[in-house]
């Protein structure tokens, strides 16, 4: 069963139809003991980052989502979720994160371009990873959001050029712990067949 974390900050339910559609087993739950009996977490995200982690506290998983993945429970973060994987972020002065991947989240900055990034894009495949089984290079996912990612080439799997190159699929590789700064759910085949590895590693326990 894959868990979907509500906090009141996400897109749940586009998420929850994208597995449904899959076939995966998957729940919705704001359950204070959700992240302790999950299989595998989603953690989707729409807003600011500092309000995402007040609501994240008072649920009591700032700390509990941390632990469930040092204890081997895969987590995919996406968008704002993306984010809040990282040590900090700079929305609104600095936010301590999740620090499930060393980095912090900075202002996307898009060489007059506009501010949000809103639509398709393309990935470039920097390395190889149970996530991209089956996504071709150059294909299209659908983003929406004004902050990046700045973290180490080691953390950063796919990037995405607007105005300038930005993380947008990431991973720990000490961790069992992925951010897609993209919405699979909303990015048709590529995002399905990403949601369809990570639930499939998840179950398998091969997304160590």
């Amino acid at each position: 069963m894959i868990t979907i974390l509500d906090y009141g900050m996400g897109n749940l339910h586009s998420v929850k139809n994208a597995l449904d559609h899959l076939g995966v087993p998957a729940e919705i739950s704001a359950s204070p003991d959700a992240v302790e009996r999950a299989q595998a977490l989603i953690l989707p995200g729409v807003g600011a980052f500092p309000d995402a982690v007040t609501a994240l506290r008072q649920k009591g998983w700032l700390t509990a989502i941390p632990r469930a993945v040092r204890n081997g429970t895969p987590l995919l973060g996406v968008c704002l979720g993306m984010q809040l994987l990282f040590s900090e972020s700079e929305e609104f002065g600095r936010t301590p994160g999740l620090d499930l991947i060393p980095g912090r989240v900075v202002p996307l900055r898009a060489q007059g371009l506009k501010i949000p990034h809103i639509g398709w894009n393309s990935l470039q495949i920097q390395c190889d990873d149970p996530l991209l089984c089956g996504v071709k290079p150059g294909a299209y996912v659908y983003f929406v959001h004004s902050f990046r990612a700045d973290t180490a080439s080691e953390n950063t799997l796919c990037t995405t050029d607007y105005g300038a190159p930005f993380p947008s699929l990431v991973r720990n590789p000490a961790l069992p712990v992925w951010g897609a700064q993209f919405h699979p759910e909303k990015s048709h085949d590529t995002g399905l067949q990403m949601l369809r590895n990570f639930c499939t590693a998840a179950t398998k326990g091969a997304a160590q």
